[in-house]
């Protein structure tokens, strides 16, 4: 509010007055209105040998005009992120039964197999995948030779595990003595899609739910 409306001296409209500080549920028309109602008070009370210059009014008049503007703009981004995730919602709808690739190197059997790949970030010669139980045990070792800088799958037989627990994998890549990095992928079925605010969540047949940006890849 107008800090002090009086005949001796010009107070400009305080921080405390403008618009943003006059509660989030106002309207922007509201905003302008009460805005414009103080500066017009301050204009008729001001004192007529001290009078408000015109770069007051410019600064105050612009105080009405970036909040009016930031307060539609918040408007505009609250629509166009209630479309992306209805658009995310349909996108997601035609992946559930489709299999998907997450960043993970816990495998989940589905039919007496299990599904992963592996991101290299540069040439191997040598490349194995070590499938280990849940409490770290070597099970098998899957041997893929030499490969080249990128995405490779592979597949496990997993008839014979018993064990209670999904079984995780350990990559072990070389270029001569040299370890090459590698990034662990795991393949689920998606079973369902749901939403938390404006995050669209992906269920898998497998493992625990995962956001949608989470998915490497729809196969």
């Amino acid at each position: 509010m107008v800090a002090a409306v009086n005949n001796t001296s010009t107070t400009p409209i305080s921080s405390a007055g403008t618009p943003s500080a006059m509660g989030a549920q106002a309207s922007a028309t509201d905003q302008q209105d009460r805005f414009m109602k103080l500066l017009v008070a301050q204009l008729k009370n001001q004192d007529p040998m001290n009078p408000m210059d015109n770069a007051q009014m410019t600064s105050q008049m612009a105080q009405i005009s970036t909040v009016s503007g930031i307060s539609q703009l918040n408007e505009t981004i609250k629509s166009m992120s209630a479309q992306f995730t209805s658009m995310q919602m349909m996108q997601g709808a035609g992946m559930i039964g489709h299999n998907v690739m997450v960043q993970s190197n816990t495998l989940s059997i589905d039919a007496g197999k299990a599904k992963g790949a592996i991101d290299l970030s540069g040439n191997a010669d040598s490349v194995q995948i070590q499938v280990l139980s849940p409490g770290g045990q070597l099970l098998d070792t899957l041997s893929l030779g030499a490969q080249t800088t990128g995405r490779h799958t592979f597949e496990w037989d997993a008839k014979n595990y018993n064990d209670v627990g999904n079984p995780t994998f350990k990559v072990v890549a070389t270029s001569g003595k040299q370890a090459v990095a590698t990034t662990a992928l795991a393949v689920d079925t998606v079973t369902g899609i749901s939403t938390a605010g404006n995050t669209m969540n992906i269920q898998l047949k497998g493992r625990a739910t995962v956001t949608y940006d989470a998915v490497q890849a729809l196969l």
